[in-house]
Formats: structure tokens, sequence, C-alpha cells
């Protein structure tokens, strides 16, 4: 039998632009596709990866990522009120942390937003009131072996300032210190948490804490957008998803020169994605995070007092913002 040297050929090139496409991806995404070949991965992640992640000058950007301050002021931040007591969308320990409680005229305008539902409010053709800004958290993943080499512990700011080429007194480091102590708090009575530094850290956590690697990992997309960015009155539309399990891993986005993501193991939890129309035709696909539990929740949670329920009593739901990552282990084939 002779050879087909076009069709050897054709085979060699065709491995050959495999592998080019192989060594272009960062490590991130190989790692990804190694332990979640699987696994969709979802935008508020693949946004984030790029193929020269692995230059160290990439951990030092010109513009330090902030998030947008003012959404922050507002109340909102991670789909969730950061300066009410709500902590990275669980109950903090003290109601309100060092914060005052709300006035009566911020109260009145959190209960015109779905800040906190309840289940029922997710039924098609349900209205609720809200927005899903874009997010100006532009900080990318680090390969793993690059975050390792950066210090990360509140012992080392001197070093990590110097790293970033900050002075101390900068609103950057600023920011750097306050999420390396977020970072290092104790965790509440059962939480399981981890600041990830890397998306294989994440991966890590987040499969280990679910005991699968089969998993989902979802997060909010605003799939169409609207002919405004203010706030919009938004419909249920039919077709409410909820995933599996009674434990979900959430990760949220801290602000740091790189991607970090704050990351806690939550039970007694239903997760759901559902569809909302907003009233200007903008189309969202919300990931939804309802606590079951919330007996141990601090009294002066803020979301007892816009709902008007007591701790333990009814289910309390939220949506995950659009840099959200929520991990579920994924629904048995029957």
């Amino acid at each position: 039998m002779g050879f087909h040297l076009p069709h050897i050929f054709a085979i060699l090139t065709l491995a050959a632009v495999a592998l080019a496409n192989h060594a272009a991806q960062p490590a991130p995404q190989l790692y990804w596709n190694s332990v979640l070949p699987n696994t969709q991965m979802p935008r508020a992640i693949s946004e984030l990866l790029h193929p020269d992640s692995t230059n160290e000058e990439k951990s030092k950007p010109e513009i330090f990522p902030l998030a947008n301050k003012d959404y922050l002021q507002k109340g909102y931040g991670k789909g969730k009120p950061v300066q009410k007591g709500y902590g990275k969308g669980k109950p903090v320990q003290k109601g309100y942390g060092k914060r005052s409680p709300p006035s009566d005229n911020q109260l009145l305008h959190y209960k015109e937003l779905a800040i906190f539902f309840f289940e029922k409010d997710m039924r098609p053709g349900t209205t609720m009131k809200f927005q899903f800004p874009r997010s100006s958290n532009t900080a990318t993943f680090l390969p793993r072996e690059s975050a390792q080499s950066i210090p990360f512990s509140s012992n080392k700011l001197p070093e990590i300032f110097n790293h970033f080429s900050l002075k101390p007194t900068s609103v950057e480091a600023k920011t750097i210190k306050e999420t390396i102590e977020e970072c290092e708090a104790p965790g509440l009575k059962g939480e399981e948490k981890y600041c990830a530094t890397s998306l294989e850290s994440m991966v890590d956590f987040s499969t280990s804490k679910l005991g699968t690697r089969n998993v989902e990992a979802v997060s909010t997309e605003v799939l169409e957008r609207g002919a405004t960015m203010s706030m919009h009155n938004y419909t249920t539309m039919p077709g409410l998803k909820k995933l599996a399990g009674d434990k979900v891993v959430v990760c949220h986005k801290e602000n740091y020169p790189y991607a970090v993501y704050f990351c806690h193991a939550i039970k007694q939890t239903a997760a759901y994605v559902l569809s909302l129309k907003g009233d200007d035709g903008e189309k969202v696909k919300a990931v939804t995070i309802c606590h079951l539990d919330t007996s141990e929740w601090d009294p002066e949670h803020l979301s007892f007092q816009i709902l008007n329920v007591k701790p333990g009593t009814v289910p309390i739901c939220h949506f995950i913002s659009t840099d959200a990552i929520a991990w579920v282990p994924k629904h048995k084939s029957a």
C-alpha cells in the first residue's frame, strides 16, 4: 500500500494547527479545559482571560482597575448593598459593621428596588425594579504560578505596594489593604470562605466544596442592552430554572490589580436562573441565590427591614452581579 502524501500532509497540518491553538491558550484556560471539560465557561470568566496574561508586566497595570465608586456608594456593589450590612452576599455579624444604619429615606429607596426579594417574586409576570450595570472592574486573571509569586498578605503590604509601584498613602494602596484584610477576616459560623487569586485556585476551591467536578458555573448576563442605563422595571419571563443541589459556592470579584475573587460556600440555599425583560427592551439572564435559613442572621440585617420579616421565617433571595460566579453541581442524568 502506497503512502498518500496529500492525505498525510493534511493530517499533519491539522495537528500543527491544534498544537498552535493549544499553545496560544492562556494557562488558566488550559487548566479549565483539563479539569472541567464538560463545563461551559461563563462570560464573566472568559472575558478576563488573555493569551498574554503570562507577561509579568501585565500584573502592573497603568490604570488600577477599580470598580465604579459612584455605584458602590449607592449601595449595590456586587449585586448587593456593600455598605449596609450584607458583606459578600451573606449577613455580616454585626448588622452594619462600621456603617450607620440606613436613614428612612435610604430605606424607602431600597424598598423600591429588588435588592432582596421572596421566592414568589420570581413567578412569570412579576415585576421588579433594579439595575444591572456594566462592570468597570477590568482586572484580568494571572496564571496561578504568577499570582503565587506575588505576596497576598497584610504582613507583606510594603512589598505588595512596591511591586505595583504604589505609594502607601494612595487610594489604590488603601483598596489593596482593605481587600486583603477582608480576605483574612474570620468567616461566619459554618461559612467556608477563601480568596482565590487565580482561576485555577477558584476552580479547585469550588469543586472541592461541592464534592464534585461535575459542576455548572453561571453568572448574570445582560443579553441585550436597553435604550438607557438607568433603573428599569423588569418583568420575569417564563422559563425559570432551578439549579441542582442545596449548597452553592459564590465567588465575588474584588477590587485588586489582578483578578481576585472572594468565594464562600453557602449551605441551605437554592440557586435559580431566570429571564428578565426590562421596560426598555433590555434582556437579562439573572442568577439568583435564595437563602433558605436566615435564623442566624443579624436581626438588624437590611433584608429584614426591606422585606419586613424576621430571621428564620422565610427564604430571602437576591441577584448576583454580572462579575460574580455561582458554582453548583450539575443535575444527574436520568
